[in-house]
């Protein structure tokens, strides 16, 4: 069968992104956080934080409250074990508590007001065959992504790290049957209501379509039942799934999780509480999870 997915244009044939969020506050804060990542249990005061950086302190400051709404220590709390348990909420399985209260299925709206529909398997084991992907590339608070969407809503979201090809690359792997063609025009809308908090609207809830196996689609259906202030196990999904000797093969379908972010594959934790990896690099996993500590200090 003949593949229909196009080649990946040269990167210098690619539209520069609309600046909303200024990328180079995510490149220092990235910084900081690999050195927090390092040291974080020897508390390292904001004077150390803002030296590896190459930053002054009171720039150090200013960045991580522009960027997160959160000062480096507060930040750095964030971070730590402590902040990760009171998340997961102890023994009891917060996943569990929020879908026992009905809150699972199609029409969930989870903190990013979504919506979402699956595929058929049928559809996904065709590769993609017949669906028109459109592409583009935006920046967001975690560096500049990549978001891919069909006509029926958001299918990917991802993010660049060094070649713009190789972030769509990894996101054409997944459904090499499609037709993919750049119009970040068509993706924006959705990049805005991504990562914008004021474009987080019940009345305008963003469309998702999921396109995976059956066992991850019911994987990622469970993780966005994870609300912004929580946070679960691999093994609290296994069981909610009704497959307590399945967390490995979650971890797996955790890590195929094609829609970055809206899907929040973030938001599960080692048995611990401690941050395990995350397919678009710990790094980014830390901000995320400290970014959203802000938006709930605020």
């Amino acid at each position: 069968m003949t593949l229909r997915s196009d080649t990946a244009p040269p990167s210098a044939t690619f539209p520069p992104p609309a600046q909303t969020w200024p990328q180079e506050d995510y490149a220092q804060v990235a910084e900081t956080i690999r050195f927090i990542g390092e040291n974080w249990r020897r508390q390292p005061s904001v004077q150390e934080m803002a030296a590896a950086a190459g930053l002054s302190e009171a720039h150090l400051r200013a960045l991580f409250r522009r960027w997160a709404g959160l000062s480096p220590k507060a930040f750095l709390e964030a971070l730590t074990l402590r902040h990760a348990r009171a998340l997961l909420g102890g023994e009891t399985s917060l996943l569990d508590a929020s879908l026992s209260l009905g809150l699972s299925g199609p029409s969930r709206l989870h903190d990013l007001f979504v919506t979402h529909e699956a595929l058929t398997p049928g559809e996904f084991k065709r590769g993609g065959e017949g669906l028109d992907m459109r592409y583009g590339f935006h920046p967001s608070p975690f560096g500049e992504a990549i978001l891919v969407m069909t006509e029926r809503g958001l299918a990917g979201l991802g993010f660049v790290d060094g070649a713009r090809e190789a972030a769509l690359d990894d996101l054409r792997r997944r459904w090499p049957r499609a037709r993919f063609s750049l119009d970040a025009a068509a993706t924006a809308p959705f990049a805005r209501r991504a990562f914008d908090p004021a474009e987080w609207r019940p009345d305008r809830p963003l469309r998702l379509v999921l396109i995976g196996s059956q066992f991850d689609v019911s994987v990622w259906e469970a993780l966005l039942a994870i609300d912004m202030d929580r946070a679960t196990t691999y093994g609290a999904v296994a069981r909610r799934l009704g497959k307590p000797g399945a967390a490995r093969a979650v971890g797996a379908s955790v890590g195929r999780n094609p829609v970055s972010f809206v899907v929040p594959c973030h938001r599960v934790l080692g048995a611990s509480g401690a941050l395990t990896g995350y397919h678009w690099g710990l790094t980014r996993k830390q901000a995320i999870i400290g970014w959203e500590a802000g938006r709930l200090a605020v």
